[in-house]
């Protein structure tokens, strides 16, 4: 599957609103934090790339998942925007200026107490990146295409404060996606039409 960059801009939203929204499971009855994330597609001759990191096992929040770049909003965060850009440099060290804003998923909502703007943007290589040793276990990419594709988003369940919780996973070679980062993933490639549901 390649990637029609016209399609992807048409299927994002332009701002990042509060009308479109992913609920995940349990997320419904929780005080939620504002965070933001970069979802960052790297521009690769081979084929589009997302870059993703694994986070250190000793973490807070989701110690040792594989996420995408962001965190929580800061008091003098301006935008979604700007915390996934600042963000995304404390953690992983890639610099603002290789990054091109395309637009923005809806808001996913986490059951671990989140709500996350996700921003999609473009990452121009060359970059050199400085991954942040405290947060940041490894940075790896996936093939965007492989992340798309509806035949490798695998449905699972799994106990959770009480409740039988369902989640995506999208295990590619030693890694697990799974969670967030995969319902942000699931949600791009449901706006594209890949897949009915």
């Amino acid at each position: 599957m390649s990637m029609d960059l016209q399609q992807l801009r048409a299927c994002l939203l332009e701002q990042p609103q509060t009308g479109a929204v992913v609920i995940e499971d349990g997320a419904d009855n929780l005080t939620l934090t504002p965070a933001a994330v970069l979802f960052p597609i790297v521009v690769r001759d081979a084929g589009h790339t997302v870059m993703l990191t694994q986070r250190t096992a000793h973490l807070r929040d989701h110690a040792g998942q594989i996420s995408f770049p962001g965190g929580r909003v800061e008091a003098d965060d301006l935008s979604p925007t700007h915390t996934a850009l600042r963000e995304t440099e404390e953690e992983v060290g890639l610099s603002r200026e290789r990054v091109e804003i395309l637009g923005f998923l809806p808001e996913y909502r986490t059951g671990t107490g989140f709500r996350v703007t996700p921003v999609v943007g473009l990452v121009h290589p060359p970059f050199d990146l400085q991954p942040d040793p405290f947060e940041v276990a490894e940075v790896f990419e996936v093939p965007l295409a492989f992340l798309l594709d509806p035949a490798n988003h695998q449905r699972h369940e799994m106990h959770y404060r009480g409740a039988l919780r369902q989640y995506f996973a999208m295990p590619y070679g030693d890694y697990f996606i799974w969670g967030a980062t995969a319902g942000m993933i699931r949600s791009l490639s449901q706006r594209l039409g890949l897949h009915g549901a």
